[in-house]
């Protein structure tokens, strides 16, 4: 029998690379070899338990990468913007070199769109373009590479930015995003579509798997939440130019992100159906909040 391909996941104890990994490892047909700074940490023991071997690195040192891809035919890289902001370039230079001087073969990169270049420069969105211009990198020293476009997390609305309760004890959440629909997913089912990248890779070489579980106007999302918790929840459009002036770090890149959304972005009701063809399991909006209504009706209590 042949030797099941190892594969590196970086940012293992991350959501993304923790999905990821997660996957191959459920799917059993891939070693896992799990990259992390964070080698002590419980999400790093779960892993190990699970069967990966847990590795320390930084994408912020490369001989670390180096070290960790020895012996890998397979790596899916992920940077962190939110983290590291301008530093992602960096850290995913590192990794896209150290890839090519391993002479790793199947290349899977969580990338997403240019903003700036889509819109002639109109909008800017650096934690987009920063990944687009990596993407642009490991098409020229890794060719054959495959990308990841992911979108808006549905976990979003549990744990970065939940709805708030209001004077009249309703909840409401907001951002530029008006009435167009907005494509989503849970992070959870990214790695069971990657997973099926992976097992299909060469298939998939060159081009891009965007991983949609549910594409709904913010308004529906908020009134499915209502359903699931009881409580009433609403969304409102805010301004682009508003929400840039929040003040918090990043307020402008995310205010230009919705505003793509709301303008440029296209029909995904081609990747939905494409992702429930890699994953028959992915979960519409409706059933990620079913499985986490416990969760959801603590923060929004009716």
């Amino acid at each position: 029998m042949a030797s099941p391909t190892t594969i590196l996941v970086t940012g293992a104890t991350g959501a993304q690379g923790g999905s990821v990994a997660r996957a191959l490892l459920e799917h059993g047909g891939f070693a896992v070899r799990a990259l992390t700074r964070h080698p002590g940490s419980e999400k790093a023991a779960a892993l190990r338990g699970a069967g990966a071997d847990v590795v320390a690195g930084d994408l912020d040192n490369r001989a670390s990468i180096e070290a960790a891809l020895y012996g890998c035919e397979a790596c899916f890289g992920v940077t962190n913007f939110w983290e590291h902001f301008e530093k992602e370039f960096d850290h995913g230079k590192n990794l896209i070199e150290a890839a090519a001087a391993a002479g790793v073969r199947k290349f899977l990169y969580s990338s997403l769109p240019a903003v700036e270049k889509s819109t002639d420069g109109e909008l800017k969105a650096p934690h987009f373009d920063i990944k687009a211009e990596l993407e642009t990198l490991a098409r020229r020293l890794l060719p054959g590479s495959a990308f990841a476009h992911l979108m808006f997390y549905y976990e979003n609305f549990r744990d970065s930015s939940p709805p708030r309760r209001q004077d009249d004890g309703s909840y409401a959440f907001g951002f530029p995003q008006g009435d167009t629909p907005l494509a989503a997913v849970s992070v959870d089912d990214v790695g069971p579509v990657l997973t099926a990248v992976f097992a299909d890779f060469d298939n998939w070489r060159g081009k891009v798997v965007s991983v949609v579980g549910d594409i709904m106007p913010p308004a529906d999302y908020a009134a499915m939440l209502s359903r699931v918790t009881g409580a009433r929840v609403v969304y409102n459009h805010v301004p682009m130019g508003v929400f840039a002036a929040l003040g918090f770090p990043g307020a402008d890149d995310l205010a230009n992100m919705f505003d793509f959304y709301r303008r440029f972005a296209p029909d995904r009701r081609a990747d939905w159906e494409q992702s429930k063809r890699l994953y028959p399991g992915i979960r519409t909006f409706e059933q990620w909040a079913t499985d986490h209504r416990a969760e959801l009706t603590a923060l929004m209590p009716a």
